[in-house]
């Protein structure tokens, strides 16, 4: 097996820093694009992560060109579906933005649809949705599990880029696609644990969606194979900054590490704190998740875990293409990588991490 390639073996081969390559991997603004897409080529070429099967996808659609709308008319329409404006979401509109391109440059048109709360309880499609002009669908940020199994019934290709909490085990018969959230979860506690951590809690609503559920199943299982109880007090089921407050402030001592849900979750979290009069990191260390430009810009400046968005993006095509061209493949659950990233909100880094 060969050597894995990383982003510095990519910086190394173009003599540019981490930090460009990383910027150009996802999609981050302030980058220009001639140097974006010498990286990106650099980082096919190499056969880094997923990106090694964008070759094949470019050739597929190498003869495109000029006949774009040509191909339109011929293979349709990608739907996109969403429950939130994608424009209001960090992660969706990073990632958007390079799904769109290369779906497009295979020849599909691109339609997006806001999938309203009252469409999602009358179990109805938007008023513009016609499912016999769709060659695929793709869901962004849909959680209900009875409309998703609704759209799982039109008989289309359908990907899920996260989806709904699993129903007694079940999951969606459709494909979906993830971002890791045990592996970097795991890597922080383990990390805090050897460095004499014990109390751990975790802050965010586990319903809302696999993602957070598997986040908080990370902290779990984390203190558990290490043998260390679950404290059932600090595990925080909230769903608004008013109710983080709330559970806060009843609580009698504050564990030493909240993992939160996300990078939202964790600024008000340490909003709450502070109204409390409770410093971070030194009363409490907390851990975000996503990377948003937020989690950057509060202070102290958050742990958090980075997410690829041009990987997902990547991944998104890859299984949405092959699910068009053979319909009876079985289903996948595919994750894509993520990053831990150190900052001022944990006291100390976890032991063998560098500060970022």
């Amino acid at each position: 097996m060969g050597k894995k390639v990383t982003i510095q073996d990519i910086a190394d081969a173009l003599g540019v820093s981490r930090n460009t390559v990383s910027k150009a991997i996802n999609n981050t603004e302030g980058l220009a694009d001639a140097t974006r897409e010498r990286i990106l080529n650099k980082a096919v070429e190499m056969g880094y992560k997923q990106f090694s099967y964008v070759q094949s996808l470019t050739r597929a659609a190498g003869f495109a060109g000029h006949r774009t709308a040509e191909l339109s008319a011929q293979r349709g329409e990608i739907a996109l579906l969403s429950a939130i404006r994608l424009n209001d979401s960090h992660f969706a509109s990073t990632m958007l933005d390079r799904l769109q391109r290369e779906l497009l440059q295979m020849g599909y048109r691109i339609n997006t649809y806001h999938v309203r709360s009252t469409d999602i309880a009358a179990r109805q499609l938007p008023l513009s949705f016609a499912p016999e002009r769709v060659s695929a669908v793709v869901c962004i940020e849909m959680f209900d599990w009875d409309y998703d199994m609704m759209l799982c019934q039109l008989g289309l290709p359908i990907l899920f880029i996260d989806g709904p909490v699993r129903q007694g085990g079940r999951s969606l018969p459709a494909d979906q696609l993830y971002m890791d959230s045990l592996g970097e979860v795991e890597r922080l506690i383990s990390g805090m644990l050897a460095r004499g951590v014990r109390r751990v809690g975790f802050i965010g609503d586990w319903l809302h969606c696999q993602s957070f559920r598997e986040r908080r199943l990370a902290t779990c299982c984390s203190l558990l194979m290490a043998g260390i109880p679950v404290e059932e007090r600090f595990m925080i089921r909230s769903v608004s900054a008013q109710e983080i407050l709330a559970h806060l402030a009843a609580l009698d001592e504050l564990p030493e590490l909240f993992v939160c849900a996300n990078d939202f979750v964790a600024c008000d979290t340490l909003q709450a704190l502070k109204t409390l009069g409770k410093s971070v990191p030194e009363d409490v260390m907390l851990c975000g998740f996503d990377d948003a430009p937020e989690s950057r810009m509060v202070l102290p400046a958050l742990t958090t875990v980075h997410i690829h968005t041009q990987i997902i993006a990547y991944s998104a095509v890859q299984l949405l293409i092959s699910r068009i061209e053979e319909p009876s493949l079985d289903y996948r659950k595919v994750y894509t990588e993520t990053e831990l990233i150190c900052r001022e909100s944990t006291r100390f880094l976890p032991l063998g991490e560098i500060q970022k």
